[in-house]
């Protein structure tokens, strides 16, 4: 099944767009406070399309995916009460609770680990910000997180370039259903 391989060709499409650098801030912007979809998504594509312009894209994830994490972090801040409520009924009250004490334990190196991973790091941006963390560490630590993490992703895209592309396209369909079969473990095992 070619699920994954005709998913990757409209993401392309999208990436070739004239909006798309709107698109990509707007999607780093948004997964990096509310939003489930990585900008990866978007980067990826983007960066092997127009591999002169790898750098300017991780810039642009970077800096919105920071501004969402700011954004997040005021929603933290000052509205948890409404939107506690929400992450409970979501079911991400146990991994909410697992962040605090991840936050207890290693305070703003957890950010920057959460910034750099592929762990939603919109529950740690709502976070540090329902636990008043200090501000300026919280920018600093997401900006490098996040800035190693969107580098290091445009970096690999723009050397890989043409055979990397080709790399992804042969192999796109079953990196897929291995993702989602793992997900499912881990739901399973894990009830995550």
């Amino acid at each position: 099944m070619k699920l994954f391989s005709r998913l990757m060709e409209k993401v392309l499409h999208w990436s070739e767009h004239p909006h798309a650098t709107w698109y990509l801030g707007g999607l780093s912007f948004a997964e990096s406070s509310f939003f489930p979809i990585p900008p990866d998504v978007m980067l990826i594509p983007m960066a092997l399309r127009r591999p002169q312009c790898a750098w300017t894209f991780a810039t642009i994830t970077t800096v919105t995916s920071v501004l969402g994490g700011i954004f997040g972090y005021f929603i933290g801040l000052f509205a948890f009460e409404l939107v506690e409520p929400l992450i409970r009924q979501a079911g991400y009250g146990p991994k909410y609770q697992e962040v605090r004490a991840w936050f207890d334990t290693w305070g703003i190196w957890v950010v920057f680990l959460a910034g750099f991973s592929p762990i939603p790091y919109k529950l740690f941006t709502l976070t540090a910000g329902a636990l008043a963390m200090s501000f300026l560490p919280f920018v600093l630590a997401s900006l490098i997180g996040r800035g190693a993490r969107f580098y290091l992703v445009a970096g690999l895209m723009k050397m890989g370039g043409a055979r990397m592309e080709a790399v992804i396209h042969r192999y796109i369909d079953r990196l897929g259903w291995i993702v989602i079969a793992a997900a499912i473990v881990v739901f399973l095992v894990y009830g995550v």
